[in-house]
Formats: structure tokens, C-alpha cells, sequence
């Protein structure tokens, strides 16, 4: 999964994560499960090259016109918000964040917290309200997350969710 960025009016990759397809971890009765319960034990479903410090995950959504922003745990959760047309950022899981994010996120009129429907999810989005005056905490409920959520329910109920008409603008055309 590339971490791409803008960099002189060009795309640039930062960094490359990569995802876990170990049988016994995706595989269950000889078959793939996507979406559904992985066992990664002993490692986690993403991992980073050595050494490699934690980022923020769909840069140029920052610097998109929007008055709004989500800001999910994970990047296939912040790639399901940019496919319902909410701008969004990823963070590598909760232990991830790191303080000097808070700036970035202090233009923006509203913050959309999308917290993991789990006791780490939730405790991580109480966290950054605390830190971010801009911040609307959203537990979409029932165990799900971003991704899970727009699978289940589609994009219109997503967009809802958040309080955003299907006529919201999201995005500027530019820069």
C-alpha cells in the first residue's frame, strides 16, 4: 500500500506498507475470507519497511478545499470514506498518532472522529476530541468500521451518518 504525497505539484511515494497473505492468517477452510475474522498471531495485518516512522495515510486530502475531514484508524477504512466522496486521512492504528498531527487537522470546521466500533477505537477517539476543539466523535455502531459500514449500508448512509447531504460538497476542484 503506497503512501503517496504531494510533493512539487507531483505525486511522490513516502513510504510502502504492506499487507499480511500468509495462508494461515486470510485463509479459513481452504478458502479466502474478505471481509471476516484473520488470526494474525504474533505479527500484525499491516507492516512497514524497518524503521520506518508512522505517517499519515492520504496526504492530499489535507490539502484539498473541504470544510470537513475524517480521520479514520487505518487506511482501508480512510480509502472507504474517499470512495463514499468524504475527504479522509488514515492513521496506522491507534498507537500510531502522534501529537504533531493536531495541526494539520486545526483548519478544518469539523473533524469526523470514525472511531472502530472496539474498546481501543473508542478510547483513541475520546483521545483526539480532547486534542482537537474541531473534533465530531462518530461510532457508527453495531461492530462496524468505515469499511464495514459502507459494505453493509452504502454510501448515502455513510454520508448521513455524518450529517452531510448527498448535495454537500466535499471537495474543491483544485488547490
Amino acid at each position: 500500500m503506497p503512501y503517496v504525497r504531494p510533493a512539487g505539484g507531483t505525486d511522490a511515494v513516502a513510504t510502502v506498507r504492506f499487507r499480511c497473505i500468509r495462508d494461515a492468517c486470510v485463509k479459513h477452510d481452504g478458502r479466502f475470507r474478505f471481509p471476516g475474522p484473520e488470526k494474525h498471531e504474533g505479527h500484525s495485518k499491516y507492516d512497514s519497511q524497518p524503521g520506518d516512522p508512522h505517517r499519515i495515510f492520504n496526504t492530499w486530502a489535507l490539502v484539498r478545499r473541504s470544510n470537513h475531514i475524517a480521520l479514520c484508524e487505518g487506511e482501508m477504512d480512510a480509502m472507504a470514506m474517499q470512495a463514499a466522496g468524504v475527504p479522509a486521512i488514515g492513521i496506522q492504528g491507534v498507537s500510531a498518532w502522534k501529537p504533531f498531527f493536531v495541526p494539520a487537522l486545526r483548519g478544518f470546521e469539523s473533524v469526523f472522529l470514525m472511531a472502530d466500533d472496539d474498546e481501543p477505537g473508542l478510547k483513541f477517539a475520546d483521545k483526539l476530541a480532547a486534542q482537537l476543539p474541531n473534533a465530531k466523535v462518530i461510532v457508527l455502531g453495531g461492530g462496524h468500521d468505515v469499511n464495514g459500514y459502507l459494505h453493509a449500508r452504502g454510501e448515502a448512509a455513510l454520508r448521513a451518518r455524518l450529517g452531510l447531504r448527498e448535495d454537500t460538497p466535499t471537495q474543491g476542484s483544485g488547490q
